[in-house]
């Protein structure tokens, strides 16, 4: 084993301080609850409620978030973005270019896919330098260009394949500092949550938020730096961009 080999292997055995950003929803109470029953030094939860303070339209919010990290977990081994947005009181998930509307695809950029860059630009400098560190975010199947055969729900597509250009981009300018850390995106499948439940359709796997939350955490422990700027899905297999 190379002296390369031997430091990841390593660093991959040591669990630090875990992050759940969006720790309030469904699949993020899900990870955030499954973490603490794993050997982790700590879980940190961010929320807009329940948790420490953390709203994706609010920078200043997420520079208190990065700065709380700096000095309370310098051990930092995974943080994982768990917010995002299909439907709400401020975007539909169109069935038609009928439907757009440009107030509700600029909240869909704003929390799909500007909100997680802002978060990229203030955790990844608090990544450690020298050891294994996994930064994840939730993405979805349906915002690869390649595999998208059913049109529909534009402006979600179109944020989560906005997101991972973004991952793609911050992978690359992240292993110039920090050799050992990855970023990747990562489709959690169908989950029995607020965001999806109006929406799986027959033949689907529906899964409980704890299954997915055991299903991304395995998936993300598996994770080499050769797969820092892929996108996945829950069970580690590559996803089309």
């Amino acid at each position: 084993m190379s002296d390369t080999e031997a430091a990841l292997t390593a660093a991959a055995n040591q669990r630090g301080t875990a992050v759940i950003i969006g720790a309030a929803g469904g699949i993020g109470r899900a990870l955030f609850d499954y973490l603490q029953q794993q050997e982790y030094h700590q879980v940190i939860g961010f929320a807009r409620s329940e948790f420490i303070p953390l709203d994706l339209l609010d920078e200043a919010s997420i520079q208190s978030a990065a700065s709380h990290l700096a000095e309370h977990a310098h051990d930092l081994s995974l943080i994982i973005d768990a917010t995002g947005v299909l439907e709400s009181d401020h975007v539909t998930a169109e069935k038609s270019w009928r439907q757009l509307d440009a107030a509700s695809m600029a909240y869909a950029y704003a929390i799909n896919a500007i909100g997680p860059a802002l978060l990229m630009k203030h955790l990844l400098p608090v990544l450690p330098r020298d050891q294994r560190c996994v930064f994840a975010t939730l993405s979805a199947r349906v915002g690869s260009i390649g595999d998208n055969h059913l049109g529909g729900w534009y402006s979600y597509r179109a944020s989560k394949a906005a997101l991972n250009q973004i991952v793609r981009t911050a992978a690359i300018e992240l292993k110039r500092s920090r050799p050992l850390a990855i970023c990747v995106a990562l489709h959690p499948g169908t989950v029995d949550t607020g965001l999806s439940r109006n929406f799986a359709k027959k033949g689907l796997e529906v899964q409980t938020p704890e299954l997915a939350a055991e299903r991304i955490v395995q998936c993300l422990n598996q994770l080499t730096v050769a797969d820092s700027g892929g996108f996945f899905d829950q069970m580690g297999r590559t996803i089309v961009w």
